[in-house]
């Protein structure tokens, strides 16, 4: 996950007594490069973890973190950052347009115990609640019911920022081989929780993937339809040993709604599976929303280039639609 490192620098300074200040993106519009839930960690001795977008805004807000962490504890701050010419006050200096609020909170040794069981939650692949107010950090166990992300704004005083916090996307992978391999090792440190699935035993290449946080080997790929379930933050990328496998897969998937669902192969074999699952009366629209052959068309020739291709595709998919 992609924030763990930075809560880590967070408790690591506290335990050390070290000054530490949170810089966090609260909202962002536009082609703001620092989008809502980025986040980043300075300590009194430089130490820094995470981004806000870079460019010269984040230095700006670094070298404000640190003068201020040479000064007596104040309270939080929240700033306003327009990405464009003639903003005034609020110009952040740089002309991508867009806009970002960034929160600079120095962390308190009172909001340790909330560090600690946000790490943990994260440690343990569960979810929880993270609450950032003028009172300082908060954290919950569960998710929140609607919007993964809230802000919510009267007063300079009187605000309210809640982020769920946990993998919010899974990536199910069916077949364990080298492209497997490869796909595993992309997409570990992006936002992802990743399932493997084989039905061979005792598979090289399976036993290798130390990218995957869950490992499963069938009996059969039929059972994947009660093993996995639909979402709109469910990504799927067939790619077995063969023909046969794979139509199986797909067969037990195809009436499942994903995010995003994938089948790696010629253009000859996606035809083929594609014409047995249209006799055996399957929605045509299921068939449409499968991405094959899978990945962008960037003539990918190894595994690592397949596995490229495929997590662009995947990326752009999961960002289609983001302010």
């Amino acid at each position: 996950m992609k924030s763990r490192n930075s809560w880590k620098l967070i408790r690591e300074s506290l335990e050390k007594n070290l000054a530490v200040m949170l810089l966090y993106v609260l909202q962002s519009a536009g082609s703001s490069p620092g989008r809502k839930g980025f986040m980043m960690v300075v300590n009194s001795t430089g130490e820094m973890e995470g981004s806000l977008g870079g460019g010269i805004m984040e230095h700006k807000f670094v070298e404000m973190a640190k003068a201020r962490l040479n000064n007596p504890p104040r309270e939080s701050s929240i700033h306003r950052q327009v990405h464009r010419k003639g903003a005034g006050d609020n110009q952040s200096g740089m002309i991508c347009s867009g806009e970002q609020t960034i929160l600079l909170y120095q962390v308190r040794q009172r909001d340790t115990v909330s560090i600690q069981a946000l790490i943990n939650c994260m440690d343990q692949n569960k979810y929880g609640t993270l609450q950032l107010s003028p009172l300082g950090i908060e954290f919950s166990t569960g998710g929140l019911e609607a919007n993964e992300l809230e802000f919510t704004v009267e007063t300079a005083d009187k605000w309210v920022y809640r982020e769920k916090i946990g993998y919010r996307n899974q990536l199910f992978i069916i077949g364990g081989g080298h492209c497997a391999l490869a796909l595993s090792r992309i997409m570990r440190p992006m936002d992802f929780y990743i399932h493997l699935f084989d039905d061979r035993k005792s598979l090289k290449t399976m036993m290798q993937n130390e990218y995957a946080h869950e490992k499963d080997v069938l009996d059969d790929y039929s059972s994947l339809a009660h093993r996995i379930v639909s979402g709109n933050h469910c990504y799927v990328a067939i790619m077995t040993f063969g023909y046969r496998t794979d139509a199986i897969a797909l067969e037990a998937l195809i009436n499942k709604n994903f995010k995003y669902i994938g089948l790696l192969g010629s253009k000859y074999k996606v035809a083929k599976i594609f014409a047995d699952l249209r006799l055996k009366n399957n929605d045509e629209t299921a068939i449409k929303k499968i991405h094959a052959p899978i990945g962008l068309p960037i003539k990918s020739q190894t595994p690592e280039e397949v596995a490229v291709s495929i997590a662009a595709q995947i990326i752009k998919v999961k960002n289609e639609g983001y302010d």
